[in-house]
């Protein structure tokens, strides 16, 4: 897949499951909602858990978003897009955190995107935002033609 193809299917993916690896040497895979802005993927979650902890221990992700995806039974195969991501995950604050934030409302609720925003205000204190600063881009796909 070309490169700007494999941003585009980054930047219109519904969801995407990102990677860590615990202290123990555990993978751990877990898909969630995200945004794409400005060369970084952003998310929101709480702020404790599994793959907080592993990102403090071990900041470097993978992220992958399947787009569409059709089983060719009579080919024994399958069309597909796919994406994957490296990078380096860290908590996000400041001016960048509430537009990753507001991103995610453009993303996800635009009509609803004044309530958001409350919402926003309303959760502060128990929300964290993590960006993925990526390092690698890779996109494959199996289109019709070339099965």
């Amino acid at each position: 897949m070309k490169q700007d193809e494999a941003v585009q299917l980054l930047t219109d993916g519904e969801y995407g499951v990102l990677s860590t690896c615990g202290n123990d040497g555990e993978p751990y895979g877990i898909p969630l909602n995200y945004v794409y802005r400005k060369q970084c993927i952003y998310f929101h979650c709480a702020l404790t858990g599994h793959k907080i902890e592993n990102i403090t221990g071990n900041p470097k992700v993978s992220f992958c978003v399947v787009g569409k995806t059709r089983v060719l039974p009579s080919r024994f195969s399958t069309e597909y897009e796919s994406v994957i991501v490296t990078g380096t995950a860290s908590v996000i604050e400041g001016q960048e955190r509430y537009e990753a934030l507001l991103g995610l409302l453009e993303k996800y609720s635009p009509t609803f995107f004044e309530e958001g925003k409350k919402y926003i205000e309303r959760h502060e204190l128990v929300t964290k935002v993590i960006g993925i600063q990526i390092e690698h881009i890779s996109g494959k796909q199996s289109p019709p033609d070339q099965q």
